[in-house]
C-alpha cells in the first residue's frame, strides 16, 4: 500500500530534524571543542560511514560493472541524489571522473557554512572519498580535490583518478587548486526513476544514518561524558529551533501533553520505532537508528533523546519529558512520559 500524505510529511520531519542534528553536532564541536577535535570528528563520522555503507551501496547499484574512477564517482553522484544533496557527476576517461557538490550545501545547512573551518571539510573526504581505493583493494585509486566551497570557492569538486602506480597513503587524497573541472552534461547524469514515496523515505534514511555513525564518534573521541553534554546541549538546542517545522509537517493541534505524545509518537513511528501511546505516555520495543551498531552508549540514547525534550521546551515551556524506562538499562521497552 502506498504511503499516505501524513507518513511523508513525517519522514520529511524526520530527515529535517535529523540533518540539522548532523550540522549542529558539528558545529557545536567547532565552537566549544575547537576546530582539531572538530576535524577528527567528521572524519571519524565520515570514514564510519564509508567502511558501513561503501561497498555494500556500490554492488547493490551495480557500479563493479564500470571502470573503478568512473563507478566511485557514480556512487557520490548517486547516493547524494538520493539524499537530497545538490551534486554533479561528470566522466572524463575511464580513469578519471569528477564530482561537484554545489551550494547550498546540504550539511552545512543556509548560515552555518560560514562557521565551518576548511579543515573540517576536508575531513569528510579524508574519511570517506580518499578510502575507497583502499575498500576496493586498488590501489592506484584516490581522489583529488580542486575546490572547497568553505575555502570561498564556487562548490566542493574534485575527481577520482586511477593512476598507473600505487598511491602512497598521503596520496589517496590530493589537492590542486589550480585545475578546475569540466561542465556537466546533464542529459547524461544517470536517472534515478525512484517514486515520491520511495524518494522522501530514502532522504529520511540518507540524514538518520549520519546520526547512527556520529553519536558513537563523539563518544569514542570525547568519551562518555563530555559527548552526552556535547549531544545533548545540541540536541535540545536542535529540538527547540526545529520544532514549528516539524510540528506543521505533522500537524499537531494543542500544546497539551497528549498532543506533544502524538507529536513525538509520530516521529518516532517516522524512524520505524512503530509507537504505543496512552494519554501522555508512549513506548517503543525498538530503537531502529542504532540496531547492530557498535559503540553506542546511554550518551548516544541521551544526545538523541534531547531533541524531543527540546522541542517540548517549544510545545510547553512548562510540560517535562521523562524517559520511564530504557532498553539500554535492561528494559524491554524504551518509555517516556509528559508530565
Amino acid at each position: 500500500m502506498a504511503a499516505s500524505e501524513t507518513e511523508l510529511n513525517a519522514w520529511r520531519a524526520s530527515a529535517e530534524l535529523h540533518q540539522k542534528f548532523l550540522t549542529g553536532l558539528i558545529l557545536r564541536a567547532v565552537a566549544f571543542k575547537g576546530a582539531e577535535a572538530a576535524t577528527e570528528l567528521n572524519f571519524r563520522t565520515f570514514r564510519a560511514q564509508h567502511l558501513e555503507k561503501f561497498r555494500a551501496g556500490y554492488k547493490s547499484l551495480g557500479l563493479d560493472k564500470l571502470p573503478p574512477a568512473v563507478a566511485c564517482a557514480q556512487y557520490i553522484y548517486l547516493a547524494n541524489h538520493v539524499g537530497g544533496v545538490k551534486c554533479e557527476f561528470i566522466p572524463e576517461s575511464d580513469r578519471k571522473a569528477w564530482v561537484r557538490y554545489l551550494p547550498p550545501r546540504w550539511i552545512w545547512d543556509g548560515a552555518a557554512i560560514c562557521a565551518v573551518p576548511n579543515d573540517v571539510s576536508i575531513a569528510f573526504m579524508r574519511g570517506f572519498h580518499s578510502q575507497v581505493g583502499v575498500s576496493l583493494g586498488n590501489p592506484n585509486l584516490g581522489f583529488v580535490c580542486t575546490a572547497i566551497t568553505t575555502r570561498v570557492d564556487p562548490c566542493l569538486e574534485g575527481y577520482f583518478i586511477e593512476e598507473d602506480r600505487s598511491l602512497d597513503e598521503d596520496e589517496r587524497l590530493r589537492f590542486r587548486f589550480d585545475e578546475r573541472g569540466p561542465d556537466v552534461d546533464t542529459a547524461k547524469l544517470p536517472h534515478v526513476a525512484w517514486s515520491e514515496e520511495r524518494m522522501v523515505k530514502a532522504k529520511r534514511n540518507y540524514a538518520v544514518q549520519y546520526i547512527r555513525s556520529i553519536l558513537p564518534a563523539a563518544v569514542s573521541l570525547f568519551g562518555e561524558d563530555e559527548a552526552r553534554k556535547l549531544g545533548w546541549e545540541t540536541g535540545h538546542l536542535i529540538g527547540m529551533q526545529c520544532y514549528d517545522t516539524t510540528a506543521a509537517f505533522t500537524d499537531v493541534k494543542g500544546n497539551d501533553a497528549q498532543a506533544f505524545a502524538r507529536y513525538l509518537a509520530t516521529l518516532l513511528d517516522a524512524g520505524g520505532d512503530a509507537a504505543e501511546v496512552d494519554g501522555a505516555t508512549l513506548r517503543t520495543r525498538s530503537w531502529r537508528m542504532m540496531a547492530g551498531k557498535e559503540g553506542v552508549t546511554s550518551a548516544c540514547f541521551d544526545a538523541w533523546n534531547a531533541l524531543w525534550e527540546g522541542a517540548l521546551a517549544v510545545h510547553n515551556r512548562r510540560l517535562r519529558l521523562e524517559v520511564t524506562s530504557r532498553m539500554d538499562k535492561g528494559a524491554d521497552h524504551w518509555g517516556w512520559r509528559i508530565v
